[in-house]
C-alpha cells in the first residue's frame, strides 16, 4: 500500500534513510521524535511510503513550496527516494514517485523538481520513466562550509 507516513513510522523511515545515507549522524531519540512531529504536522511536507505487510519498503519526500509566480501556483520538490535493498526491482520507487507526483498535481503545482546524484544512472532512468526530463532547467546546489 502506498500512503503518507504517520507519526508511528519514524523508526522505519529512519531505517530506510540509513540505507541511502549510511554516514549521516545518528539522531538522539527525543530530537528525532521532535523533528518527525514537525514534518508530519507540516501541511506542505509529505513523506510517502510503500507499506508491505506492515514493513516500510520504499519512501520519498514531497515538499510543496508556495509561490507568487506562475499564477501564484506552488511548486514541488521530491527528495530522498529510497527503496530497501530487499524490496528492490518490484516497482516500489516508481509507485511512491507516482503517488507524490499525483499529490503535487492535486495541489495545483506548476512543476515538480527532483535532484539526484550525478552518478546515479539507474535512478535517472527511473526518474525519466515517470516523466521527469533533464535539460529543461539546470539544478545547482550549495552546501554550508565545513
Amino acid at each position: 500500500m502506498i500512503r503518507v507516513a504517520r507519526s508511528n513510522d519514524l523508526a522505519s523511515v529512519l531505517k530506510l534513510y540509513r540505507e541511502l545515507r549510511p554516514l549521516d549522524p545518528d539522531l538522539e531519540v527525543n530530537f528525532a521524535k521532535e523533528k518527525w512531529s514537525e514534518i508530519i504536522d507540516d501541511p506542505l511536507t509529505f513523506i510517502i511510503v510503500a507499506d508491505i505487510d506492515g514493513e516500510l519498503a520504499s519512501t520519498c519526500s514531497l515538499n510543496l513550496n508556495l509561490s507568487i509566480a506562475n499564477g501564484a501556483r506552488p511548486f514541488a520538490i521530491i527528495e530522498h527516494v529510497i527503496t530497501s535493498e530487499k524490496f528492490r526491482r518490484q516497482g516500489l520507487s516508481r509507485q511512491v514517485l507516482e503517488f507524490a507526483i499525483s499529490m503535487a498535481w492535486e495541489e495545483n503545482c506548476c512543476k515538480v523538481m527532483l535532484l539526484s546524484g550525478e552518478h546515479l544512472k539507474k535512478a535517472h532512468s527511473l526518474y525519466g520513466s515517470v516523466g521527469f526530463k533533464s535539460g529543461i532547467e539546470k539544478g545547482f546546489v550549495i552546501k554550508p562550509p565545513s
